[in-house]
């Protein structure tokens, strides 16, 4: 039987132990898919809040970060919140499933998307947290530079933790891309993987099936792309429709038909017969459990997904 590289045998491997990730959710973090710079209003599936729950319970604040900032009268606020997260997440998890070390996972909005200075300041002290032994950042591959880059692979040498950055790829088709209005093409996805690949960083990428218009054909493209590419791990979830976005008008207008839990389960196995055994896979599943999910209605309990996906996976020899 193929046993695939899961994002937990994975860490057992290269830590020795059990890993979990905190999600960190910061106030002032947004997009250029949604300030202005690049596009408005995001992506035609995004609310962040779906995304990550952490986010739910942070103050609001009007002040929304960019890198073109000289200073950033937030970071103290930043700060706080980091170590408050960290500390009653790893708290719950060490008490609940016996997990004592951990990895800080930037995850709500472009965690790359503020200025130089308040990068550095929140990635090193992440790092300096007890029992931390990486990082890992969400991101987009119009949101980073060469000059955060270098400091990244100089901060995971010294301080010999390792950090992933996660892109957010999606499709690798433009005309997909530019439906879900993403504000930005393919054009530079391969070269800022190989950029962060070179300096002795792991890269993740995030793709979506279910986008608007796209077959089978073109999700598998996606996937094989982000290998060829050269990714360390890729992340894969379905597209689920929440209240109050873009894509809900499409879907209450009858514009959009969301992915169905057989076809999805379909594509997760072909996908896993393609993915070489060294790739780790950071996730198959995704959901909300929350009355702002619209549909499809498979995506409100992760664990359904989880049980079809791995008694499916079985059946044709895949341990998952």
């Amino acid at each position: 039987m193929k046993q695939m590289l899961t994002f937990g045998r994975y860490c057992k491997r290269r830590f020795n132990q059990r890993v979990r990730k905190i999600p960190i959710a910061l106030a002032g973090f947004t997009c250029p898919n949604i300030d202005g710079s690049v596009a408005k209003g995001g992506c035609i599936f995004c609310k962040n809040e779906s995304f990550s729950p952490t986010l739910e319970h942070e103050p609001k604040v009007a002040l929304k970060m960019n890198p073109k900032m000289s200073e950033n009268p937030l970071l103290e606020m930043q700060l706080t919140q980091l170590h408050h997260q960290y500390q009653w997440q790893s708290a719950f998890h060490k008490k609940k499933f016996g997990i004592a070390h951990y990895m800080i996972y930037f995850q709500s909005f472009t965690n790359t998307y503020a200025p130089f200075d308040t990068l550095v300041k929140l990635y090193t002290e992440a790092l300096s947290l007890p029992y931390v032994v990486g990082m890992s950042i969400g991101t987009r591959t119009d949101s980073v530079d060469l000059k955060l880059l270098d400091f990244l692979g100089e901060l995971s040498h010294k301080n010999k933790q390792e950090i992933w950055v996660e892109y957010g790829i999606q499709s690798v088709f433009d005309e997909t891309l530019s439906f879900i209005n993403r504000g930005h093409g393919t054009e530079n996805m391969e070269y800022w993987i190989n950029e962060t690949k070179k300096r002795g960083l792991k890269v993740c990428s995030h793709i979506i099936y279910g986008l608007p218009k796209e077959t089978e054909e073109m999700m598998l493209t996606s996937l094989n792309k982000v290998l060829e590419w050269g990714s360390d791990g890729v992340k894969i979830h379905p597209l689920y429709i929440i209240e109050r976005t873009a894509l809900a008008l499409m879907y209450q207008k009858g514009e959009y038909e969301p992915i169905t839990l057989e076809a999805y389960i379909k594509l997760i196995v072909e996908s896993l017969r393609i993915i070489p055994k060294n790739v780790v896979i950071h996730r198959v599943s995704a959901g909300v459990r929350n009355d702002t999910l619209l549909a499809p209605k498979w995506c409100f309990d992760k664990n359904i997904q989880m049980r079809a996906i791995r008694d499916a996976l079985k059946e044709e020899g895949i341990e998952y």
